[in-house]
Formats: structure tokens, C-alpha cells, sequence
């Protein structure tokens, strides 16, 4: 074969496995294949729930158009919450008991299973003690104070046209308890009274006392001097409100006041007025009565006073003719919002069964006499 040929049969041999070495090394351009899921121990080991995730998620992406900084804000907000541990909520402070529930007064039960650890009804013409229930203890009685508190002032004969400003003393610093009657109010002297019957205004009711002639500690003082002078020997004050829990006195004592209060006709028509308006400055503010049973058409209510702080539980006194006969009713340390209010219903009913010929004396805990003279 000659030289030439062979070298060029050669030469074509190289270049063709030069050609195909160069082909294989180009990298495939195929689809990898999909990497399997890691196994579910793996997955476990995630560094935050997927809430988190998405929160957090969320926080780090770039607003799109239009969106605004407090939504940014919101998603930052709610990543850190998603990251934050759980707080456990803070226990709830236990309800006082009143002094009632630590004497064990409710656990003495009654035929009508009255509410209040301590009620007494009496017929005010014939002094007849038709129920009683722990009627001698004697307790706190809260507002029911601001009863002897309006009989001195009604008595007293001081301008009812006089004004009263209320001032830093009058604020509440016993129980720290609200009032609409802001330091700097002036308002009368029957104004004051009106507030404090009806709807139990703390403020007007210290201001009646602190005005009194004397001041405070001769109203004070007058006040224990007619209770004395009353037959209430279980009874003492030590201020006119009735926020003290030092106020304390018996279903007894109580109903002897309601006695004498009821002959007031001033007494009467403030204590049980359904509301009443009072101009302050350029302000006008309404007040209604404690007592919702006024504006019931089944009552005939003559006089009334509510009371509540937590040492004495719910309190009410009334003066109510029931199926003909006029009562004088008694209700302390009333456990609940409304059933002192209840119980007094329970009692008109019970009283209105008699004339069918239900049971005339009803009898719980200690009992005693009708009014004392």
C-alpha cells in the first residue's frame, strides 16, 4: 500500500475517536431524578410548627405592590406569636365570703329555701313574726345604713334648699367604689338625700353626714344615740354610707327602723322614687332605683332600702302591703346579683297562699320577737 493512503486512513481514525470522546463528556441534559422524602424521623426534627412557618414566612417576604406597612407589621406580629411559648392564664382571685358564709349561716335551710342566710317578716300592725331565719345574728348591712342616715337628716329640719358641694372627703376611700358626683358637684341638701335613698350614692350619703352640724363625728354619734334610743341594741355605725363592714346590726334591729322610717312621708316618697334627674353644671344625669321591684305593678312597696359590699352580701329592707296586710321585710347577706329580690317575691307568694290556708308561721336558725317598742 503506498505511504500517503495509510497515513491519511490513520489521521481519519484519530479524528473519529477524538469526535466521540468529546461527545461523551458534555453533561446529559436530562431531568435529575427526584431525590426520595426524607424519612419521618427526620421530619420531626422541623425547627417550628408549620403556623410558625407560615408566619414566619410571611414576615420575611417583600410586600407586593399596594401593600402596606401595617399588614408587614401584622405578619411580623404574628410570627413572634406563633414562635412565643404558651403562657398559662392567671388564676382568678377567690370571691370574698361574706361574713354570713363564715359564720355557716346558709347552711341553715327554710321551708321557701330563701337565698339569704338571714330574713325576718313581720305584720306591722300586729307585730306578728310570720317568718324568721337566723334572725337574731347580727352582720354588716352596707347600705342599709343610709336609712338611719336620712331619718337623722329628715329630722334634723336643716334647709332641704341648701347646697352641698361634694369634696375630697367624700370620695370613697374604704372600698374605692365609682360615683357620677365628681368632686366640685353642688347640689341640694334634698337633692343629696334623694340620690342617697334611692339609688345609694355613696358621695351624696357621706356629704349629708359630713355637713351636719357638728360634722361627721357628731353625725356619727347621733346616729348610734337614736338607734340607742330605738331598742337596737345590736346596732352600731361607725360612718354614713354603709361601705364599713363595722356597720352592723340584726334582722330585728332593722325591722324597728323600717317601723319608724315608714312613719316619714319624705322618707317614703324618696326612697321609693323609680328615678330621678339632677342638673350638674351643663351636664344632666339620670339615676334609677336599686330596687327594680318599685316599678312593678305587683307590689305596693311604702319605703325600701338596698345594701350590698362583699362582707355583707346582697341587703334589702321593705315596707310592702301584700294581700292586704302590711308587711315589714328583712333580707341579709343574699348570695347573688338578683336573689334578694327573689326571695321577696317568694315571700308575697307565700304570704298570699295564707289565704287559701297554707302555713301561717314559718320558723329557721334563731328566732325571736316581733318589733321592739
Amino acid at each position: 500500500m503506498p505511504l500517503r493512503p495509510r497515513i491519511a486512513s490513520r489521521l481519519a481514525r484519530v479524528l473519529g475517536l477524538s469526535v466521540l470522546a468529546a461527545a461523551l463528556s458534555v453533561p446529559t441534559v436530562h431531568a435529575a431524578p427526584r431525590q426520595k422524602s426524607p424519612p419521618a424521623k427526620t421530619a420531626k426534627k422541623a425547627a417550628a410548627p408549620a403556623g410558625a412557618k407560615r408566619a414566619a414566612a410571611s414576615a420575611r417576604a417583600t410586600p407586593r405592590k399596594g401593600a402596606t406597612a401595617a399588614t408587614a407589621h401584622r405578619a411580623r406580629a404574628a410570627a413572634r406569636s406563633a414562635r412565643a411559648p404558651l403562657r398559662a392564664a392567671a388564676p382568678a382571685a377567690p370571691a370574698r365570703l361574706s361574713f354570713g358564709q363564715l359564720a355557716g349561716l346558709h347552711k341553715v335551710s327554710d321551708p321557701l329555701d330563701l337565698k339569704s342566710s338571714v330574713a325576718l317578716v313581720l305584720d306591722q300592725d300586729t307585730k306578728e313574726v310570720l317568718l324568721s331565719k337566723n334572725d337574731r345574728a347580727v352582720l354588716p348591712i352596707a347600705s342599709l345604713t343610709k336609712l338611719m342616715t336620712g331619718l337623722l337628716i329628715s329630722e334634723s329640719q336643716l334647709p332641704m334648699d341648701e347646697p352641698i358641694t361634694i369634696t375630697q372627703d367624700d370620695v370613697d376611700t374604704e372600698k374605692h367604689s365609682s360615683s357620677r358626683l365628681a368632686v366640685g358637684s353642688t347640689l341640694t341638701r334634698g337633692e343629696l338625700l334623694h340620690l342617697a335613698l334611692m339609688s345609694s350614692e355613696n358621695r351624696a350619703a357621706h356629704a349629708l353626714g359630713r355637713t351636719y352640724p357638728g360634722g361627721l363625728a357628731a353625725f356619727v354619734e347621733r346616729m348610734n344615740a337614736k338607734a340607742k334610743l330605738l331598742g337596737m341594741t345590736d346596732t352600731r355605725y361607725v360612718e354614713p354610707t354603709g361601705l364599713s363592714s363595722q356597720n352592723q346590726s340584726s334582722a330585728h334591729d332593722l325591722a324597728t327602723l323600717v317601723n319608724v322610717a315608714h312613719a316619714d312621708p319624705l322618707l317614703r316618697e324618696l326612697s321609693t322614687s323609680p328615678g330621678h334627674e339632677v342638673a350638674i353644671g351643663q351636664r344632666v344625669l339620670q339615676y334609677r332605683n336599686t330596687n327594680r321591684l318599685v316599678q312593678s305593678p305587683a307590689w305596693e312597696i311604702g319605703l325600701q332600702k338596698t345594701g350590698y359590699i362583699s362582707e355583707a352580701g346582697r341587703c334589702l329592707v321593705m315596707q310592702a302591703e301584700v294581700a292586704g296586710r302590711k308587711l315589714i321585710m328583712v333580707f341579709l347577706d343574699s348570695a347573688g346579683k338578683f336573689s334578694r329580690l327573689g326571695d321577696a317575691e317568694r315571700v308575697r307568694s307565700w304570704v298570699e297562699s295564707l289565704q287559701t290556708g297554707g302555713a301561717s308561721v314559718l320558723h329557721a336558725g334563731a328566732a325571736g320577737a316581733g318589733l321592739k317598742p
